[in-house]
Parts: structure tokens; C-alpha cells; sequence
């Protein structure tokens, strides 16, 4: 098995143990194109939970309960499909 396949799962499996961290590393890290590219879609799938963070400020401030759960339905929502995302990207990128 090539490592820049390794390394390129490293990036989307990495959102179990270091989220953001390691896709940052590996892309200014590594010369190898593919890699990069691997590196920079697992750090913007990281990412995306974090959208929610503002909405359920504006949500907490705005007082309106209903408004908080929809805000926290949409982050749990979110955050699954990204784990989910991350992992079938992961094992695609290996089975290549």
C-alpha cells in the first residue's frame, strides 16, 4: 500500500482522535499534490460542524427555546454526517 494513501486517510480519519490539527499539518507538510488536496477537503469537513457555533450564540442571546434546539438539532445533524462523510472518504481513498 503506497503512504500517500495512508497519509490521505490519515486526514479524514483523523477526525476521531485530532480533528483540524493533522489535516493542517499533512498539507503544509507534504509536496505531493493528491495529498494536499486530500488534506484540504478533510480540513474544510472538519470545519463545517462549526457553522452552528454562531447560530446557537445568536440562539442562546435571542432567548427562544425553540430556536436552540433547532440550532442544536442542526449541530448534532451536522457533526454526524461529517463523521460519517469522513470515514467513507477514508476507506475510499485506501481501497484505490
Amino acid at each position: 500500500m503506497e503512504s500517500n494513501k495512508i497519509i490521505s486517510a490519515l486526514c479524514y480519519f483523523s477526525i476521531f482522535f485530532a480533528g483540524f490539527i493533522v489535516p493542517v499539518v499533512i498539507y503544509f507538510v507534504t509536496n505531493d499534490y493528491e495529498v494536499k488536496q486530500h488534506a484540504k477537503r478533510a480540513l474544510f469537513s472538519h470545519l463545517i460542524p462549526m457553522i452552528a457555533i454562531p447560530l446557537f450564540f445568536v440562539a442562546i442571546f435571542g432567548g427562544h427555546v425553540g430556536a436552540i434546539l433547532l440550532v442544536g438539532l442542526l449541530a448534532a445533524v451536522l457533526g454526524f454526517s461529517v463523521v460519517i462523510w469522513n470515514v467513507v472518504m477514508g476507506i475510499r481513498v485506501l481501497s484505490r
